[in-house]
């Protein structure tokens, strides 16, 4: 693969990271986070007006019909400047598993986040290992049982998709409104709203199913992209972070010295430049993979194995939860007493990368995960 990005897709990367440095300021960060809104509005509609919320999105919805690479450039410019806006939940969890999976009817769902006037969401965790949730026939629907955790602006989402055993089938995915649920908020480290979700015999139509199957194949896409769009989150964050971490130790002076020209100083930098650079290669090269796949779906060779973007996400997802949070921790020291103040912008960074590292599971899941995807054996997502 060509790990460099093409001509559009820089231009992208340059749209995204130009829109978001203007609108995303320290200023309008902390007025947004004394406010109490769920994100912020204004932000969330200037990106939709500037085409980000619909570049992966099917052009029938109003998207411009591209692909996992271009998702993952937008999910990096928001992670690089930590803006609170529902992107990582209405795109990876939700709407590329819709587009790639759901009706007609369902599809056309995406209209509205494709114009910046809805949000949507995806359950992707549960309490302990595995999928629990269970789908019980009850005449023409279905009636859900089971519990969700880590859900993010699921009381702010228009839909939320909910993977469930279905009985006498496989694996399906259905679309729940809110309303039709129990949500009890969560605490997060990034402060963004966080539900955890019960399902009591919650009863949907037999349209809520996505797709109109439970094969397990719409499961694996929402498996895969949220981890996809996590690690690209996170390979944005640790970019941010590295910035003005670098910029810091340009300018602050010790001993009459900047702190740039201690050796010891240059070598923590240096540490924090290979984790992001290790997690990038495998944010890319899982991207790239999830292309490939979906171009073979379609006839494309040559063949690429499931296993193969399993195994990569995976790979990175480690770095997202161990590498880069170590990294942060390095960029907090080398901030000194300032790294921990609240006041400064780096906590926002540090939070993110917590956060989206409990959201992944951990490191030891990965590394669990990846053992058994290079014996070969299944493992539950």
């Amino acid at each position: 693969m060509d790990f460099n990005l093409t001509e559009d897709q820089k231009e992208l990367e340059g749209l995204a990271a130009d829109l978001l440095a203007r609108e995303v300021t320290v200023e309008r960060l902390e007025t947004h986070e004394k406010s109490g809104a769920p994100y912020d509005l204004g932000l969330w509609k200037a990106m939709a007006q500037a085409g980000l919320l619909g570049i992966a999105l099917p052009e029938e919805v109003g998207g411009a019909g591209l692909g996992a690479i271009e998702l993952a450039v937008v999910l990096r410019a928001v992670g690089a400047h930590v803006a609170p806006v529902p992107a990582y939940a209405s795109l990876a969890l939700a709407a590329l598993p819709m587009a790639k999976h759901g009706t007609e009817a369902q599809r056309q769902l995406l209209t509205p986040l494709a114009e910046g006037e809805t949000v949507l969401t995806g359950a992707y965790r549960e309490p302990g290992d595995g999928l629990a949730t269970t789908a019980r026939h009850d005449g023409d629907g279905y009636l859900l049982t089971g519990v969700k955790t880590f859900v993010p602006y699921a009381a702010a989402a228009s839909y939320i998709l909910i993977p469930a055993h279905v009985e006498g089938a496989g694996i399906g995915v259905f679309l729940v409104e809110p309303s039709a649920v129990t949500l009890t908020p969560h605490p997060a480290a990034t402060g963004e709203p966080m539900s955890r979700i019960a399902l009591d015999g919650v009863r949907v139509d037999a349209d809520a199913l996505l797709g109109g199957l439970a094969d397990g194949a719409a499961w694996a896409t929402l498996g895969r992209f949220a981890m996809a769009g996590a690690v690209a989150t996170v390979s944005g964050v640790i970019d941010g972070a590295l910035k003005l971490t670098t910029e810091y130790v340009k300018t602050r002076e010790q001993f009459d010295r900047v702190l740039a020209e201690f050796q010891a100083v240059t070598m923590q930098i240096g540490d924090v430049y290979i984790a992001k650079r290790a997690l990038d290669v495998g944010v890319w090269a899982g991207v790239w993979r999830l292309d490939e796949a979906a171009r073979h779906s379609k006839g494309a060779t040559p063949p690429l194995r499931e296993s193969d973007v399993d195994e990569v996400l995976a790979i990175a997802a480690y770095n997202a939860c161990d590498p880069v949070v170590k990294a942060l921790y390095t960029c907090q020291h080398l901030h000194g007493g300032i790294g921990l103040d609240v006041t400064y912008p780096l906590h926002r960074y540090f939070a993110a990368a917590k956060h989206y590292g409990h959201l992944l599971g951990g490191a030891e899941a990965q590394l669990d995960a990846i053992g058994g995807l290079v014996a070969g054996v299944s493992m539950s997502i």
